[in-house]
């Protein structure tokens, strides 16, 4: 069973910068992308950014600000996240995209205050 835990999140000021970090656990198929994707109150879940082997995909309301990123070991992605500003508070997650199944972690949550 793949399990997923995310960490980094917090309270942060606008203009401020965090770093959120997935790691999963469990046996992971060879081929796989990894992702995080955020949900604000009362909205969807979204897409922030994506890494599939190295070629990393971001929102447009992010590009520039955020960065992902894998570990050595593959098993861990990143998120750089820069310049943050007051709609960027959300519920992060952490999914895992194998060719049997996604999988996702808790979340973590992200407070920008203005």
């Amino acid at each position: 069973q793949v399990q997923l835990v995310e960490s980094g999140g917090g309270l942060v000021q606008a203009g401020g910068s965090l770093r959120l970090s997935c790691a999963a656990s469990g046996t992971i198929f060879r081929f796989n992308a990894m992702g995080w994707y955020r949900q604000a109150p009362g909205k969807q879940r979204e897409l922030v950014a994506t890494i599939i082997s190295d070629r990393e995909n971001y929102a447009d309301s992010v590009k520039g600000r955020f960065t992902i990123s894998r570990g050595a070991a593959r098993n861990t992605v990143y998120l750089q996240m820069n310049s943050l500003k007051p709609e960027d508070t959300a519920v992060y997650y952490c999914k895992l995209h194998t060719l049997a199944t996604d999988y996702w972690g808790k979340g973590t949550l992200v407070t920008v205050s203005s």
